[in-house]
């Protein structure tokens, strides 16, 4: 699962970094939730023309859905359900798309408490989460709305003692990959990443509070807290 993640490089850096042809404003960014605008990478329909950034809601609204409120439950889809899920499949098929992260958060149960972890690569590059992107129109204001959804698949030997599923995350290798409709084996690349490419870090409780957003949220968990309160 995915439910928060970090992303604090500016706009030109998600730029260099992803190969788009465009950068866009963005902020530091510690603490992203739900519902919120998120920057993602697409190949337009003239491939030619280069990767794009641009921005998307977190939660995605398939065209056909009659309200938005929907996207308040799709913000991650199983990778191996997409093509039989009909929130997923148009969009499987024609709009996939990269999203960028620095890291995310995942939150383990303990005695007292949940525990929150920050995740991230252990070289420090950015990670590429798998997604999907739709185009939705309000049937009565007529207000267009791009979402997204990130895409999960079973943890891997790292992420396990945390959780069941994990983010799936696209090696550079693989990007042009799946950003293109025409590769209908894209899927096969929605596994699980290596087992040392992550690290995991405990961080304060904090982050708990979704309306936190500064540096605070990623600072490791105090000497004086303990992993079991």
């Amino acid at each position: 699962m995915c439910g928060r993640y970090f992303l604090t490089v500016s706009g030109e850096e998600i730029r260099r970094r992803f190969g788009c042809v465009n950068a866009v404003e963005w902020p530091p960014r510690y603490n992203i939730a739900p519902s919120q605008p998120i920057p993602m990478a697409i190949t337009p329909d003239d491939p030619a023309s280069g990767r794009r950034l641009t921005f998307a809601r977190w939660g995605l609204i398939p065209f056909w859905s009659r309200d938005e409120s929907i996207g308040r439950r799709l913000i991650n889809a199983r990778a191996e359900t997409l093509a039989e899920r009909p929130a997923f499949r148009e969009a499987l098929r024609r709009r996939r798309c990269l999203i960028p992260a620095e890291g995310f958060y995942e939150w383990q149960r303990t005695e007292r408490r949940k525990q929150a972890y920050a995740i991230r690569r252990r070289d420090g590059d950015l990670i590429a989460f798998a997604g999907l992107w739709e185009s939705w129109r309000h049937p009565r204001s007529g207000e267009e709305i791009v979402s997204c959804v990130i895409i999960t698949t079973a943890a891997n030997r790292t992420i396990s003692p945390l959780h069941r599923r994990m983010p799936a995350i696209l090696e550079e290798n693989a990007r042009d990959a799946w950003l293109d409709p025409t590769d209908t084996s894209a899927q096969n690349l929605l596994a699980p990443c290596g087992d040392a490419i992550l690290e995991i870090q405990p961080v304060s409780a904090y982050i708990n509070n979704p309306r936190h957003d500064d540096p605070r949220c990623l600072e490791p968990l105090h000497p004086n807290e303990s992993l079991f309160g």
